[in-house]
């Protein structure tokens, strides 16, 4: 598989299991899980994002 695959793979993984956490944490009231979610899934965009970019570069 290649690289630009396995980031956006690895992109849309985290941006799932941030929205999980944000999620879990509004649900439960934990702050800190809510905002480990949020940082989580804003980290996957980013990855995801690189990935494409990635892509249409040719790499």
């Amino acid at each position: 598989m290649k690289p630009s695959t396995e980031d956006e793979i690895a992109g849309k993984v985290h941006e799932v299991k941030g929205s999980i956490k944000e999620k879990v944490g509004e649900l439960t009231n934990d702050p800190d899980l809510e905002g480990e979610g949020i940082g989580e899934k804003l980290a996957g965009k980013v990855r995801k994002k690189l990935g494409q970019v990635e892509k249409a570069l040719g790499k």
